[in-house]
């Protein structure tokens, strides 16, 4: 059996690498596709290095661009790759602009497609990554499911006969990762505590795109009762430099993007993850770190069910959900046992048949 995985984007190199290690033990031939959707190397190449992927089979190198431009780019040069390789199944991940273009590029060259972390739905249609991956959903040959609340999405979507509950590989991938992380590079590095500093990501168009916007959540940041250290995606930093917004201010501590076992050493050494990162929300309520995500839905909707995950807007309502209390300990494990990607393959094998 022969897949071909389609990523581009950090989240997605983290979901990969379990895939890519279940694949090989079980000797299936993996062909890895990046098409350059994320550019910066701490942000793309670092992350194969340091999950054990080695390098993409293929590089489409597309860089950045509008999601019409970019998504058009990746559909063009996957036609080719697809006819060159043509595997058993394509498999996309997530919700991304890779993830389109691949499955519309598979499902025109009439290739099996298969959809990793489907029914997943944020019900906001001003997100297009929501877009992505209903679209990728309704395209698909099998959708495989991290969550029962995802199964439950794509059942009343009409797409039950497609749908396999496997759970989530970023947590077989995230527990591995824990057990071998050891103190924060940010402690020393910064002159850090544990556990008195926050760890934010923002990198989302509507917290961004308007300079006023983003000029509310710097400033939010900076005046929190701890030292925050905004992991500033290049992007984040090309739009505050235009709008002439300081990410280095007050308590906030503007630091370059971490290879992910650092990403994990710097969340567990947290005091708590301030976000509006799908992946980073996730990750901190699998390591039981509190999370504020700065949105106004999540898709991961078991997080704020179980009290490690706040939806907050404003600065104020921010610095509120940053400073609260941990939540009760669970038993819940809605996110799965560790062996996601070994089902994945297993029934990836079974559906070919």
């Amino acid at each position: 059996m022969k897949i071909l995985s389609v990523v581009g984007a950090r989240p997605q190199f983290v979901k990969l690498a379990p895939i890519h290690h279940a694949a090989k033990a079980a000797g299936v031939d993996h062909v890895i596709v990046h098409t350059g959707q994320h550019y910066d190397p701490m942000l793309s190449d670092v992350f194969f290095d340091d999950l054990g992927i080695g390098a993409p089979d293929v590089h489409l190198g597309v860089g950045s661009g509008s999601h019409g431009v970019q998504t058009g780019a990746m559909l063009a040069a996957l036609d080719a790759v697809f006819d060159e390789h043509r595997p058993d199944w394509v498999l996309v991940y997530g919700d991304t602009n890779s993830t389109v273009a691949a499955a519309l590029s598979a499902v025109k060259m009439h290739i099996p497609l298969a959809h990793l972390e489907a029914g997943l739905r944020s019900f906001n249609r001003r997100m297009p990554e929501e877009h992505n991956r209903v679209m990728t959903d309704h395209a698909a040959d099998l959708l495989l499911a991290p969550t029962q609340v995802a199964v439950d999405h794509l059942t009343r979507e009409g797409l039950a006969d497609r749908t396999i509950l496997v759970g989530d590989v970023m947590t077989d991938v995230l527990l591995a990762t824990r057990a071998e992380v050891l103190t924060s590079v940010l402690l020393a590095e910064l002159g850090l505590a544990q556990g008195e500093f926050y760890l934010a990501t923002i990198h989302r168009a509507e917290n961004t795109d308007d300079p006023q916007r983003l000029e509310e959540l710097v400033e939010g940041l900076a005046g929190l009762d701890r030292p925050v250290v905004l992991l500033a995606h290049p992007r984040v930093v090309a739009k505050a430099a235009a709008y002439g917004i300081d990410l280095t201010r007050g308590g906030l501590i503007a630091h370059a993007p971490l290879a992910y076992p650092d990403l994990i050493a710097a969340a567990l050494a947290s005091a708590g993850v301030i976000t509006d990162s799908g992946g980073l929300q996730k990750e901190a309520f699998l390591l039981g770190v509190l999370c504020t995500t700065v949105r106004t839905e999540t898709e991961w909707v078991e997080t704020v069910r179980l009290g490690w995950n706040v939806l907050a807007n404003t600065a104020g309502e921010i610095a509120a959900a940053a400073m609260r209390p941990i939540p009760p300990a669970s038993e819940e494990a809605p996110y799965g046992d560790g062996h996601a990607a070994e089902r994945v393959i297993a029934v990836l094998a079974d559906a070919r048949g």
